[in-house]
């Protein structure tokens, strides 16, 4: 089964954040309960201190769509739905990497469960698109390249990456997400993968999120200061 992958972000309104608290409360809580709906399996990221135009991010699988399309009308009835924007979305599918073959490697990507394992602090999305002069090259040739590619990947294997495909059900070609311990680690990755070869078929990849894992209701805290306040009214 090619499972399916929702990435979903919200912006919370400013006249949500100048309700009372008690309203507020209630509100997160009615956000809870309907995220964590049967049928699909929801992992949630605060964006506060890193996105100036998101506040949350939502890693949604499901096996099938119908799944997803019901979650996300279970949580469109709640109030804080109704005070908040999806600044950005995003759809795409588990499959395997036709480039890996005999670069597989222990704990790889297709290795692992579905998801993120949830054990480090911080994940980066974003959608790229390749450029088309990419899929003009002979399918060997794109092997050798992604060989290096995959190489550098190697080199950083507290890295964990998990890779979506959106050909034709999304306007990006791919979601990719990292399961990063330090985002320094991460810049570290990306800058090494400037040097192969595969960078210069990029066409596109961003924007970029990086957010800090955390059980829900925690990020939904972070969204109004409710995890700080008591702090600043001592």
């Amino acid at each position: 089964m090619n499972e399916l992958y929702r990435y979903l972000t919200l912006a919370v309104s400013n006249d949500w954040r100048r309700l009372d608290e008690r309203q507020r409360e209630e509100d997160k809580a009615q956000f809870v309960s309907a995220v964590q709906s049967a049928g699909v399996t929801v992992h949630a990221y605060s964006l506060v201190g890193t996105r100036a135009d998101a506040d949350l991010l939502l890693w949604v699988i499901a096996d099938e769509l119908d799944a997803i399309r019901a979650w996300e009308a279970r949580c469109a009835a709640t109030r804080l739905w109704a005070q908040s924007t999806r600044p950005y979305g995003y759809l795409a599918a588990r499959r395997p990497s036709p480039y890996l073959g005999e670069h597989r490697h222990a704990g790889g990507e297709g290795e692992r469960p579905v998801g993120p394992a949830g054990d480090l602090p911080y994940l980066v999305v974003y959608p790229m698109t390749k450029k088309r002069s990419w899929y003009a090259l002979p399918r060997e040739e794109r092997t050798r390249i992604m060989a290096a590619h995959f190489a550098t990947g190697h080199r950083y294997p507290e890295i964990r990456i998990h890779t979506g495909y959106s050909f034709g059900i999304d306007d990006q070609e791919f979601v990719v997400a990292f399961e990063v311990p330090d985002v320094r680690r991460f810049v570290a990755l990306v800058a090494d993968l400037r040097d192969t070869e595969s960078s210069s078929y990029t066409e596109r990849e961003t924007p970029i999120f990086v957010g800090a894992s955390m059980p829900l209701v925690e990020a939904l805290d972070h969204i109004d200061g409710a995890v700080s306040r008591a702090e600043l009214v001592g």
